[in-house]
Formats: structure tokens, sequence, C-alpha cells
């Protein structure tokens, strides 16, 4: 799964952390101190950090800010007792992907750990799709069809791109709205359907001549991108 670097001084919380992402698959590093996770991190790679605010030696705020420069494709995840918004905006300034209050039920905690890693697993992927006369280039954030280009809003681009990373692959709707809105987002589904019409609207708009991919509606489920034929 991944590498978790596990920053928390409560050695109780912590054992419960340790044990739950150990048995979740993951590798994990514990250290109480901030000073000795900074060390880990200047030596070894991770995917994600699980980051106390509170710690005996750093703020932790501080911490994160030196992670980010470390680590800067790495998820962190602020794990804390304040609550305070003032914490949560200094937290999130820091470089934090996210801010969790404690207690947060364990299952609450993974199911956002799996949506964090997942989008890192997109963002991590080829610089570069190419599907007959589509050009992804994720650097870029560009879409072209036989070199012109493709006006996306920001969540067409990501709903597109989520889709090309598994090209071929069935992507169910609660994967698509976690990765490409919010692991825990409440409302209607219905978004999803109107990002899938008007993306497939714009493509087939762009012209040209010759196959192109196709988002093909799967029922009760999801979504597949097929790859033209040829």
């Amino acid at each position: 799964m991944a590498r978790v670097l596990l920053v928390e001084d409560d050695r109780t919380i912590g054992g419960v952390l340790q044990t739950s992402l150990t048995q979740h698959g993951h590798e994990v590093a514990w250290f109480t101190e901030g000073r000795a996770a900074l060390r880990d991190a200047a030596e070894r790679p991770c995917e994600l950090v699980l980051l106390d605010l509170g710690l005996p030696d750093l703020d932790g705020a501080e911490v994160c800010r030196e992670l980010r420069s470390l680590q800067p494709a790495c998820v962190i995840v602020m794990l804390t007792a304040r609550g305070d918004e003032m914490d949560v905006v200094v937290g999130l300034e820091a470089g934090a992907d996210d801010y969790l209050v404690k207690p947060v039920p364990l299952g609450e905690l993974h199911a956002r750990l799996r949506a964090h890693l997942r989008r890192h697993s997109v963002a991590r992927g080829p610089a570069e799709v190419c599907l007959g006369r589509l050009r992804i280039d994720s650097a870029a954030r560009r879409v072209t069809v036989d070199g012109a280009e493709v006006s996306l809003r920001a969540k067409e681009f990501e709903l597109l791109q989520r889709l090309a990373a598994e090209s071929g692959t069935a992507v169910s709707r609660e994967t698509l709205m976690a990765d490409v809105w919010d692991a825990h987002w409440f409302g209607s589904t219905k978004t999803l359907d109107v990002h899938i019409a008007a993306l497939r609207r714009k493509l087939a708009e762009a012209g040209g001549s010759g196959p192109m991919p196709e988002i093909a509606t799967l029922r009760r489920h999801g979504y597949r991108l097929e790859a033209p034929e040829g």
C-alpha cells in the first residue's frame, strides 16, 4: 500500500494508529517527536504522513512545512485535538492536504486516506496519455484532439484524467466521486452524470476524423473510458 510516517506523541493513540495502519497493509514508521520524523523524511521517501500538531519538541505546523519541503509529493494529513478555525487555516497553509480533529473513527480515517492515496496515485501517473486522436497533458492540464485544444472545466479535466488513468477498466461511481470530488461528498451523484454528459459533448464537438475514445456507461456501476480500435 504506502509507507506512512506517523508523528504522534500520545503513545496510546499512536499504538492504535500504528496497529490499524499495519492491518490495512501499510508500512508504518512511528515517531513521537518532530525532529526524529524530519530526519527520517530526509533519508527515506514516504507516500503519506499522519501528523499531530501538539508535539513535545516542535510545533506541528513547522514540521509540516519542513516535511512539505523534504517530501513535496507526499500526502500530509494533520490529525490533532486542535479544532479551532485558526488552527485549521494554519495547518492547511503550512502544506497539509487534510485536517482531521480527534477523535476520528478509524473507518472514516481509512476512507479519507484511501481517497487521498488514490488521487495521489493518479497525480503521479503518466504525464501524458494518448488515446487515438486524444491527448491528455497532465502537467499542463491540457486536452487536445488532433492538436486542437478542447476547453474543459477543472472537474471535467480531472474526470477525464481519472478515467484515462485506467483506460479500459470499469471505474465505479463511488470511486469517481471520491477521487474527483471528495471522499465524503454528501451531495447528489447527479453531478457526476452532468459532468460526464458535458465531457462527451465537448469531445464529440472537437471535430476531425478518425476514431475517438468513448465513455461507456456501466449501468448500476459507473463508467469506462474505451480506447479507439486500431
